[in-house]
Parts: structure tokens; sequence; C-alpha cells
């Protein structure tokens, strides 16, 4: 029996019944095909219901599609009967499903064939972006009737209600905000005007979809930017809307320019809680807390405090559908946890492509064509290696029936996350290789620990098929000096292995870089980064590096990039920059250059096994979810 009161307590929202207190929240997938859903959306929300979660929200354009391909589109009566279906694969499941009205600061196509971007006044937030041109009224008002109508078209299409996107940023957020709204219209000024393009939204969907049609608004609690509102703020506007008629208030947080973390590993799980508590307290509406809920301990908490009425997950549901069945059975370490890592939102929001990537979820975007099926014909597997890739291999091959042996040469299970999760804020990592380990042993894969397979151990073995999984090493520069005893490898350094001195200069500004300099400020030593290319962190997702940069600066790390090193001495390096040799002193090198995979077991195998296979950074190197990824689809075709 599960352990938590208060997440799967039933709740009337509106006119909607919810079994429990857990809501999808809308995410932009790409799953799109001329605008409208394709049976991959459909699969992938219907997993979602079918995984226990009581209300799935899910992102529908309210405007002409190419001025944001992610979402369906819902703005002509032509789109309903797709949408239609979109509706019946949730509600197949028992769990109602609303759309969220959409409009993004996008409008038409311009003459060159790129749409353009509108606001409520023409300032650029952002610096060196250009400014959005201001728009008319009369467009306004073409806008309104656009969320009536597509409320419309969500009702006749099913829907059991519809949230309007008014938070961090989008059209309906701009409006609302001091900092980008300073009209001198009716739509500008005082709070309730710059609310007018909102509640004017609101009256338009209650006329064409009906005074009973359930409407919740989903806008930012707390803006985190100077010139932007507060949290004062945030209650009052959600004062308004409950005057208005709405019928819940979805909670996020700040504006895509905050300088604030706010989905990002540094900031803890329930760290924004406290808003959705301060709004409920302001209204009587239901109130759903989002953002770094992911963990049904911390949710259930948040709910008994008082700290909203619902828990709003979106990562946590993409890296497993089941999370709400698992939680209300108990099965808490059968939950595949997000490890906060943002590569989806690298796709749909940094870099607005479909999202095919999660690092712990191998089958994301593709849940119509990659179950896990009973092996024909199973066989006699070895697996070498221990890392990510190696792991879900072996947990995939021995949920199809195979006889699976894992050889791991280290102590324990995990390759290189158990470097991963001592660098500063990546503890989350160490959730893969927990989930892993609990899997292989609950499916009683064959592991033997400390033991180094050769050649002729996993020949004499007679496995009918062999994967390797041997990993990576790390790359020693070819540079004079390398040698020296002042001379470490950041791994190394990580694991405690190698001690440094007290000015430390880290060849290399790529993640494991930025990572050991974090780990060693933290140790109060002056950290200088050398880096070749012309940025540090390049290899950073552009939603997760801005976080990196701030923290980095923060602890004062000297960055020096467009950096060749050229020799090492005992007081330092000597470098090339731009034609110009310089020295950077210190009396401590630490090198983080990269990796090289490591396919030595694998060549000596060549021609020796039934089948052999390589995977994972000994066949390329990746990230984390590159090797789930391939250690998943080969051991599902084996």
């Amino acid at each position: 029996m599960s352990k938590l009161e208060y997440l799967f307590k039933p709740i009337t929202v509106g006119r909607i019944g919810l079994k429990n207190r857990l809501v999808m929240l809308a995410i932009a997938t790409g799953y799109v095909e001329d605008g409208r859903p394709t049976k991959r959306l459909q699969q992938f929300l219907a997993e979602r219901a079918r995984g226990g979660t009581g209300l799935i929200i899910t992102t529908i354009n309210t405007s002409f599609p190419q001025t944001y391909h992610l979402a369906p589109s819902i703005c002509e009566d032509a789109f309903i009967p797709d949408l239609r279906k979109l509706v019946e694969a949730v509600h197949a499941h028992g769990v109602p499903v609303v759309a969220e009205l959409l409009r993004m600061r996008r409008i038409a196509e311009n003459k060159e064939g790129v749409p353009e971007e509108v606001a409520p006044s023409s300032i650029a937030v952002r610096p060196n972006t250009p400014a959005p041109r201001a728009l008319s009224i009369d467009e306004i008002h073409v806008m309104i009737e656009e969320y009536g109508q597509g409320a419309r078209r969500a009702r006749e299409a099913g829907f059991d209600g519809v949230e309007i996107l008014a938070g961090v940023g989008n059209l309906l957020s701009r409006f609302i905000s001091p900092l980008t709204n300073v009209r001198e219209d009716e739509y500008g000024g005082s709070l309730e005007n710059r609310m007018r393009f909102l509640l004017e939204s609101i009256g338009s969907i209650r006329k064409n979809a009906g005074d009973d049609y359930t409407v919740g608004v989903r806008y930012s609690a707390h803006e985190f930017l100077g010139g932007g509102y507060d949290l004062e703020g945030g209650k009052e506007i959600g004062r308004i809307l409950e005057k208005a008629g709405v019928d819940w208030l979805d909670l996020q947080v700040g504006l895509h320019e905050s300088p604030v973390p706010t989905v990002h590993r540094e900031t803890p799980l329930g760290n924004w809680s406290y808003l959705a508590g301060e709004i409920k307290g302001a209204v009587s509406v239901p109130v759903v807390s989002g953002y770094q809920l992911g963990d049904p301990f911390i949710a259930e908490r948040a709910l008994a405090e008082g700290k909203g009425d619902l828990v709003g997950l979106a990562r946590a549901l993409i890296a497993d559908p089941e999370f709400a069945n698992k939680a209300k059975e108990g099965r808490f370490d059968e939950i595949n946890r997000c490890i906060r890592c943002l590569r989806c939102m690298d796709q749909i929001v940094a870099r607005e492509v479909p999202l095919d990537m999660c690092s712990v979820n191998p089958r994301i975007g593709k849940e119509l064509d990659t179950a896990i099926e009973p092996a024909s014909k199973p066989k006699k597997v070895f697996i070498i290696g221990g890392g990510p890739a190696g792991m879900e291999a072996a947990r995939v091959a021995a949920s199809r029936g195979h006889q699976v042996t894992l050889w791991e040469s280290k102590d324990e299970l995990g390759g290189l996350i158990r470097y991963a999760t001592i660098a500063p804020y990546k503890a989350d990592v160490g959730n893969v290789k927990d989930y892993l380990v609990r899997q292989i042993e609950k499916l009683g894969v064959n592991v033997k620990l400390g033991e180094e397979a050769t050649p002729e151990s996993i020949i004499a073995g007679k496995p009918e098929a062999v994967i390797v999984a041997t990993g990576s090493s790390p790359v020693v520069p070819d540079v004079p000096g390398v040698e020296k005893l002042n001379v470490s490898i950041a791994l190394d350094v990580l694991a405690g292995d190698k001690e440094v001195g007290e000015d430390v200069l880290i060849i290399g500004g790529g993640v494991t870089g930025c990572e050991v300099a974090e780990f060693l400020a933290a140790k109060g030593k002056k950290v200088t980064i050398l880096e070749m290319l012309k940025r540090v962190g390049s290899d950073i997702g552009p939603t997760d590096r801005f976080a990196v940069m701030m923290r980095l600066k923060k602890a004062n790390i000297r960055m020096e990039t467009d950096i060749k090193a050229t020799g090492i001495t005992d007081k330092g390096v000597k470098v090339v920059r731009n034609g110009v040799e310089q020295f950077f002193e210190g009396d401590s090198v630490v090198l983080a250059a990269g990796a090289k995979p490591d396919r030595e077991l694998a060549l000596q195998l060549e021609g020796k096994v039934p089948a052999l296979h390589s995977i994972g950074d000994c066949a390329e190197v990746h990230m984390i979810g590159e090797a789930i990824k391939a250690g998943y689809e080969l051991a599902r075709e084996l």
C-alpha cells in the first residue's frame, strides 16, 4: 500500500474530477505533422495516462501552424478530428485531458518567410537582440477571438477543459509583465490593464465554449527579473483571475530571461513550492505547484504543508511514464528518476526540435515501436562493462528472457557515473546507477564484480552473444611535460586518488573541465581553465550552460579561451594564443582534454565469438543518454 496520503486523494477542478493530485504539465513535443497531432503524440500521452497520472495537459497552438511547429494547431475546424483522436487515446485510460492554449510571440510570416516576433511593446529583453514589433489593438482583438474559437474547437474535440498559457515570457506573459509592457492604451499601464488581453481572452472562451467549460491559467508566480513583478504581484494576478471565474491556477517560475536557475540541478527539490503556498493562501481555487517536485515524498510534503493543491510534473513523467502508479503502489525504488540534465529542454525549448532524447528513458518519442518483447530464442549473453550502456543492455536483455552475465572489472557498477556524482550539483546522476542496479538485481542478472574479462575467459564461457561496453579512457594530450608529477587526470582528482596544490591550471574547458574546476574551487583552490575553443563549456547544453557559467564566475574561476597548451613545467603551462606565446603560473596541472573509446577488447574478440557488438563510449564517446539508448536498442533486437 502507498505511504502517500495526500498525492492520491481525489479532487475536483472546475467540472473535472481527478483520481489523484498528479498533473502532467503541458509539453510541446514536436510530434506533429502539418499542424496535426500524430499517433506518436497519442501514444506519448496515452502511456502517461496509463501510468496513473491524474490529469494530462497538452500544448495546443491557437494560431497559424507555422508560427510554432512543435505543437498541434487548433486554428481551424479542420483540425478537430485529429485532436479528437488524441483525446480518445487519453480517455481510453480513464484520465481527463486538457488543452493548453498556446500563443507564441510570433505572428504569421513576413515576406522573407520568417515568422515575425511581436510583443505588447517594442522592447528587447535580451541584450543584442532585435526589438519585437508592438501589436496593434486590432491584432490583439483577432488573437482574443482565436482563444475563444480555439476553446470551442477543444470542447468539440472532447477536451475536458482548456488552460491558457500566460507565463515565463510567452505573449500573454509579456503583456502582464511591467518589464515588457509599457503601452499607454487600454492594454497597458495598471495591472488590470496589462491583464486585459488575458481577461478578454477568458471572456472569449466563455462566450464561444460555454460558461460551464473548465478553464485554467498557467502563469509565473514571480518573475525574478528586475522590472518584472514579484510574489505580491503574482498573488494579485491570482486574485484577479479567480474573480474572472478561472477554475484553477497552474504556477510557473520566472521568465526565460530570468538570471535565476529554476529547473537546474543546483536548485533543491521542492525549492519553489513556497510560491504555491503563498498564492494558495490568497485564492480559493485549486493551485498547481510545479517545478522540482519529481520526488514523490517531496511532492507529498508540499501538499501536506498546504503548498498547493496539485503537483505538476513534466520531466519526471518524461523519465518514467509510470511514475504515478509506482508511487501509489509503494514501488519507489522502481521509479526511473529524472537526473535534471535538461537535455529534453535543450531540444524543445532552446533548439525547438522534436523531443527524442531523455538521458534515462531511451523510449522517449518512440513509444509506438520500442516496447520490450520476449526473445523468440533466449540466448546466453555476456556483457563486458558495467557502465550505463552495459547496465541498460543487461536490464533489457534479461527482461526479454536472455541469460545474462555482466562483467565489471571494478568493485562496483556505474562506470563513469561514479565520477559524475562527485562533481558539484550532480548527485542526481546517481539515480541512473541506483535504478539500473536494482533492476539488474530484480531480473537475476549474474554480475561479476572485480573480475577482468579476458578474451580467453569470455571464449571459455561459450556465450552466444557478446556485448562490449568497456567505455572510454581520458585523452592525454601530446604536450611536453605531461608526464611531470604535478600533472593529474581530472577523473583521478574527482575520485580523490590524486591531490593537487593550491594554484591549479585545468587544460580543457568542456563539461569535465568545468566540473573539476567547481570541485576544486569548493575546496578553496585558485583555479584557471585553459580552453582551446572560443568559449568554455561548449559541450554543455544551452539550457544548463548559463547556470554553469554563473557558478564558475561566482566561484572566481578564471577562464581563458583560444589557447593551445605547448608545454608544462613545474611552475605552470606554456601556451600560444593568436600566435602569441604566454605562460600561466600554477603549482598543479589537471588534464580534462576529453576521452577516447577503449576498443582493445572488442578488437581482440573479432571473429572469435558467434556475435559481437560494441556499445556506449567504447564505440563512440557520447553522453549518458546516448549510452543508455545504445544499450536499450541493441538488447531489444538481440
